[in-house]
């Protein structure tokens, strides 16, 4: 069975809880607490509101259904999230929310439990600019391109000449209603779509030792009050500055394999014939061993892995945005096989694609 959620804000599908649950690890009377509906699940959602512009979030629940959620998101938002149980464990992720539509499966049977820290604005624009600042020149140059394309269709009627960093002042200032079909797959064009793949992997890192004693230290903080709000504030705040310097590892690891980047471009850029592995490597100065290594240390994955996620991603795409049909679809991502295509995409997407279609197109 799966339930299907229409929703405004992404919490609009729990009901009110109260700060004395047991099940928190710790609390006080000014947090939010909401929990998940009895014939969903169990488990809660815990908003510690430390600044107007920032908050720390506390979510653990179980699905016992898949659920299919329909979000308008009404607002901008970014959030930076550590995943300790569930299909993210370990690792960290930098999402970045701008008022579209989007679409995803929460699945059944797992146990989700994560940190998130939570920026609006003002403080939103300063750790994106941030985030951005420790991007390789190529990512860098995705990225502002995707705010430059997401502004002018905001914006139209505008015929200013902005910054990067302007453009993204006035997204997430904008008080235009937005379409409710608005997604980033139907503003972007296809060949700037194809590159975003890039943030899939730049946007999530290992969570290091020292970050799982900042977050042992949110977990079990012994305070009330105000001196709980300034203490786990200073806590939510190193968090987020340990992920960011894992970017700038990130980048210097990409500098000193740029022919793995450029292996990677030409997957994503070839996703209907992409060469053989061998040939691959070969393609960009390298050997088979080298390149899996490569791809392993800068994706977690193999080339194959990679090319899949591509494929995937574009495929994603046609269906939000095209009449195709599936078999059509399948065979325009590099797949030869209708059944692998569809055993492949709800392995990744937790739905199979005619449903995604139906739901999204």
């Amino acid at each position: 069975m799966v339930s299907k959620l229409v929703l405004a804000h992404g919490k609009d599908w729990l009901l009110p809880g109260d700060t004395s649950d047991l099940q928190l690890l710790h609390s006080d009377c000014s947090d939010q607490l909401l929990v998940c509906p009895p014939h969903l699940g169990r488990g809660y959602f815990q908003e510690i509101l430390l600044k107007d512009d920032l908050a720390l979030v506390i979510l653990d629940y179980t699905l016992n259904q898949d659920v299919w959620v329909d979000l308008l998101n009404e607002s901008s938002f970014l959030e930076f999230e550590f995943q300790l149980v569930g299909p993210g464990a370990g690792y960290s992720f930098f999402i970045p929310h701008f008022g579209l539509k989007e679409f995803g499966v929460k699945r059944l049977q797992r146990r989700l439990f994560k940190i998130e820290v939570v920026f609006k604005q003002p403080l939103l624009v300063t750790y994106f600019q941030a985030f951005m600042e420790r991007l390789s020149p190529q990512t860098r140059y995705i990225a502002e391109r995707v705010i430059q394309t997401i502004y002018l269709h905001l914006h139209q009627r505008e015929r200013l000449i902005l910054t990067t960093s302007e453009m993204l002042n006035r997204i997430v200032q904008s008080k235009d209603a937005v379409d409710s079909h608005l997604t980033l797959e139907r503003i972007l064009p296809e060949s700037l779509y194809s590159e975003t793949i890039a943030f899939k992997y730049v946007n999530r890192n290992p969570i290091t030792s020292v970050m799982q004693q900042v977050i042992g230290q949110i977990l079990s903080c012994p305070y009330q009050g105000e001196i709980r709000r300034a203490y786990l504030e200073r806590k939510a705040l190193k968090l987020v500055s340990l992920q960011l310097e894992m970017l700038i590892q990130r980048r210097l690891n990409e500098s000193k394999l740029n022919y793995i980047c450029q292996a990677a471009s030409i997957l994503r850029n070839q996703i209907t014939h992409p060469p053989a592995v061998e040939a691959l490597a070969k393609q960009v100065g390298t050997n088979r061993l080298k390149l899996n290594q490569g791809f392993h240390k800068l994706y977690g994955t193999t080339p194959f892995g990679y090319l899949q996620d591509c494929r995937l991603w574009q495929a994603r795409r046609l269906l939000m945005t095209s009449n195709l049909s599936i078999g059509e679809v399948s065979g325009a991502v590099g797949y030869t096989s209708c059944s692998r295509f569809a055993t492949a995409f709800r392995k990744k997407m937790g739905i199979n694609p005619k449903s995604f279609q139906i739901q999204t197109y």
